[in-house]
């Protein structure tokens, strides 16, 4: 992006339109008003800081949750500026914080790239907040400004003198209470995940987070996250519970067409690719033309090496881009001046000069890296060419089922209990573990609208396996042509049977597993299952109470204990503790469990903003490693009590 000295002062900052609608319409500017928005608000903030970063202008950011459930953000950057704008008569501050598309991001002035709401971020905060101030340090003096939901109290004034040398920006907010109505609490992990991430995709910062809600006598919990290895650090992060297949982590850089690109990758022994894409430090979970040209580069070059060094013959074809992506971790990061993003959701990039400069320096340079390395080069080719045969196996596999449907009609597995209900909206799937549950549930259901799917004992671990065993399992198979969208390049959601796919297991350890077993298998290989709403765990109960020929039923150990204290704890009193699906009788499981009228269901999310974790938690929980099992288990079991073991 080039060392030139970036002009930044207050007639950089352009004026484009008033701040009005934010608060009747906050969820234009912010997405939702859920716990996702209230979060938003500090990414915005520490945007602008990452913005000096990136600018090489600051190197330290403070981000503190205080007691009170304020938080405040404060860097040693340049600090905004406090002239006045020719053209507003207002300090630069002002404007920056009570005009929305105001900003240094705006004319190409104060940055040569940003992430952020793209210049509304602090003035969106703003009017969001119930009050916010801003210090700043400039020139040896502290300037204050306060604003009460967007509007200035008074005018920026100089409180004192800065710390020698320091500059910087400190912004501390609430947030609007008659505004996120769900909730103005922040937690600690969701802000975490995300300033690591931050750290890591801009190397050499320092990042530190800060809890002080904590009791009496406690200290402050604190973390710091700087990675001077930026995304290579990365890269052996989200690898840390796998097992890599050598030791190098691949690293390519520079610049092309205005476009600066930075690559990490390494391959794993795992089966399931893992490639994350940035634009300005913004993460785009639909890629775009970066990771493009990151495919083609890659798919070319391996295939390029192989056939030179006779790895292919001349009569094999070609590996493809998922043959080669195997077990791939990688992050691709651009830098770009003026990102374009398509797409209803704006995630995925769309300028096509992106395509080339990434393509064009992960050829090269990967080129350079397998001749300098052949034996990683052979390594991954190894894998790459044993991935391909069991492709083709799945292949066969695939198209063995397809011409089975074909004949049978749909084709549906045997144990399948359908409904006659054929509209998708109105029709829902349990998938129920054990034959005696799905006796149950079968005799329970709304037949109309109701279908059963039993399976039979634990279901195949995907994080274990590749493609071809995966289409060779049984119950496997049977979900995937229940459901009838198909699997990885062959999934198309508008062929959904089932608008609600419920995962019913027991109450207990074992159920847990089967879940988690099932959720892999979701997220691995239909993932917009769960990112369009249509996974959901069903919430049977732990206990059943009576008491003089009345029943109720308890979720959780709270729960009976509220029922007890409400009824009197007495000898009259007959608790059934449910081991399983099993011990009900359809009448039970149709009242607790699948009557929508009174169930409890879970719906399944999946914050796209923490995919990265999400992914790491998957390979953790499902992968070979046992330390890293160990650790994440010992890190959560506070949250989880009284398990019948």
């Amino acid at each position: 992006m080039g060392n030139e000295e970036v002009q930044y002062g207050a007639d950089q900052i352009q004026i484009l339109e008033g701040l009005e609608a934010v608060r009747k319409r906050p969820g234009m500017y912010i997405g939702t008003t859920a716990s996702r928005g209230l979060h938003h608000l500090v990414y915005e903030i520490v945007d602008n800081s990452v913005d000096e970063a990136l600018a090489g202008a600051c190197d330290h950011i403070e981000v503190t949750i205080n007691e009170d459930n304020t938080i405040c953000v404060s860097d040693n950057g340049r600090g905004i500026p406090v002239g006045v704008n020719h053209k507003s008569g207002l300090t630069g501050v002002e404007v920056v914080f009570t005009i929305l598309h105001a900003g240094g991001k705006f004319g190409g002035g104060g940055y040569k790239v940003s992430g952020g709401l793209h210049g509304v971020g602090a003035s969106v905060v703003n009017a969001l907040s119930d009050w916010l101030e801003v210090e700043v340090c400039h020139e040896g003096k502290v300037y204050k400004q306060r604003y009460e939901r967007g509007k200035v109290c008074y005018p920026l004034k100089v409180v004192g003198d800065c710390e020698e040398g320091r500059t910087g920006t400190k912004v501390t907010f609430k947030p609007d209470e008659t505004i996120f109505k769900e909730t103005t609490v922040f937690e600690y992990d969701i802000l975490k995940q995300r300033l690591r991430e931050m750290a890591f995709l801009t190397k050499g910062l320092k990042i530190t987070l800060r809890d002080m809600r904590v009791e009496e006598g406690e200290n402050p919990i604190e973390e710091h996250f700087h990675y001077e290895g930026g995304i290579k650090e990365f890269v052996s992060y989200l690898n840390k519970s796998k097992t890599v297949i050598y030791d190098q982590i691949m690293y390519f850089e520079g610049d092309r067409n205005n476009v600066h690109v930075e690559v990490a990758m390494q391959h794993n022994d795992s089966y399931t690719e893992s490639t994350y894409t940035f634009v300005n430090n913004i993460n785009t979970p639909e890629g775009g033309t970066h990771l493009e040209g990151f495919k083609i580069a890659l798919t070319k070059t391996f295939n390029d090496y192989a056939r030179a060094n006779k790895m292919l013959k001349d009569s094999d074809e070609n590996l493809t881009g998922e043959d080669i992506r195997e077990g791939l971790t990688s992050i691709i990061s651009v830098k770009i001046e003026d990102p374009q993003f398509e797409g209803q959701t704006k995630q995925k990039l769309g300028n096509t000069e992106a395509r080339g400069a990434v393509a064009s320096i992960v050829g090269e340079q990967l080129t350079y890296f397998l001749e300098q390395n052949p034996n990683v080069a052979k390594m991954v080719l190894d894998k790459s060419i044993l991935a391909q045969r069991a492709r083709d196996a799945a292949r066969k596999a695939r198209d063995l089922t397809r011409r089975k449907s074909a004949l049978d009609g749909l084709g549906l597995p045997g144990k399948l209990a359908d409904c006659s209900d054929k509209d998708p909206k109105n029709c829902e799937i349990f998938i129920v573990e054990g034959d005696s549950a799905g006796g149950s549930a079968k005799t329970a259901r709304s037949r109309a609208t109701q279908a059963i799917l039993p399976l039979r004992g634990k279901i195949l671990n995907v994080e274990k396996a590749r493609v071809d065993r995966i289409y060779g399992n049984a119950e496997i198979k049977a979900m995937i042509t229940a459901f009838g969208t198909g699997i990885h390049e062959d999934f198309d959601i508008s062929k959904l049977r089932y608008n609600k796919i419920i995962i019913m297991t027991d109450a207990d350890v074992d159920g847990a597993h089967i879940a988690t077993l099932m959720l892999t298998f979701l997220y691995r290989f239909m993932p917009d299952l769960i990112k369009d709403g249509h996974v959901f765990l069903a919430q049977p109960p732990l206990y059943k109470l009576e008491k003089n020929r009345q029943v109720w039923y308890a979720y959780s150990d709270d729960e009976l204990n509220k029922i007890l204290s409400d009824v009197g704890r007495d000898q009259n009193n007959k608790i059934q503790r449910y081991k399983g699906l099993g011990e009900m009788d359809p009448e039970q499981l149709w009242e607790t469990t699948m009557d929508p009228e009174r169930r409890i269901l879970l719906r399944v999310n999946l914050n796209e903003e923490a995919e990265s974790d999400i992914d790491l938690t998957f390979t953790t929980l499902m992968g070979d490693k046992v330390e890293p099992r160990r650790d994440f288990i010992e890190k959560n079991a506070k949250f989880v009590t009284n398990l019948d073991i």
